[in-house]
């Protein structure tokens, strides 16, 4: 699973190593995080077809899923790109998109199901549906004859909320993994139900810059309280790019995470 790609340096980093960590690694399935893709807000139809070229098999997002409006028919047609789950959209206009997929896809011990969910938090974010109760409403919906491997991408500012939900889970999901400070925390660990767990996964792009952005226009907002619109920083070296994320291992006969560790 990787964390949130952020503007070109990061889909050019992006695009350079993960073809090559997949094989390194020997990854069966693929996770990016592509919200922060179009010059760190939002997402466009060229871009995702970039982060799927590069070795993607979903792409998740969050909050800023919503940005580009033109892309808002790609995300309704494209059942590989997700939004979280958890926005209420109404009965008049239901939400665009999709919170969940799930996909069939041979490993060396043989067809693996795979189901990826994407939720959003609400603690110091837009006070949307609870996530806890999505996600058991969801469970509960579910056919219990099929056993799927289950990825879950928490899209959240808290990491109070995003430990609460992971022991929510434990037990239930195979990894979850918190996106959008695009710092990457260094707590990832096998809860005690066997569910592997990171706060944040990092981010993907400028690594000197503040979370990929431009440091002077973060600097002037932060400290003038002006909404300056903010960039993507741009890499003074290759150096100062990185793609960050985990790499789990899950036991598909149990489902439950065997090691995760990080990679940046």
């Amino acid at each position: 699973m990787i964390g949130d790609v952020v503007g070109d340096p990061g889909l050019d980093i992006l695009e350079r190593r993960l073809p090559a960590l997949i094989k390194e690694n020997s990854a069966d399935f693929v996770v990016v995080n592509g919200e922060n893709a179009a010059a760190g807000f939002g997402l466009t139809a060229p871009l995702l077809k970039k982060i799927f070229n590069a070795g993607a098999d979903v792409v998740t997002s969050g909050n800023h899923i919503w940005e580009k409006r033109d892309f808002w028919p790609t995300l309704e047609a494209e059942p590989r790109v997700l939004r979280p789950m958890n926005y209420p959209g109404s009965t008049i206009e239901p939400t665009v998109g999709r919170g969940f997929i799930q996909l069939e896809k041979p490993s060396p011990e043989g067809q693996v199901s795979w189901l990826v969910i994407n939720l959003q938090g609400r603690e110091f974010m837009t006070p949307i549906d609870c996530p806890f109760k999505t996600f058991d409403t969801f469970e509960a919906s579910q056919n219990q004859d099929k056993k799927p491997l289950i990825l879950v991408d928490f899209h959240a500012e808290s990491s109070r909320e995003k430990e609460s939900l992971a022991y929510h889970l434990d037990g239930r999901v195979s990894v979850i993994a918190g996106t959008h400070t695009h710092i990457q925390t260094a707590d990832e660990r096998i809860l005690p139900k066997g569910t592997a767990y990171i706060t944040d996964l990092g981010m993907t792009g400028v690594l000197d810059g503040i979370i990929g952005m431009d440091t002077k226009i973060c600097l002037d907002r932060v400290k003038s309280q002006v909404l300056y619109r903010m960039e993507a920083a741009i890499p003074e070296s290759d150096k100062s790019t990185a793609v960050q994320g985990i790499i789990a291992e899950i036991d598909a006969e149990t489902r439950k995470a065997v090691s995760v560790r990080r990679i940046n």
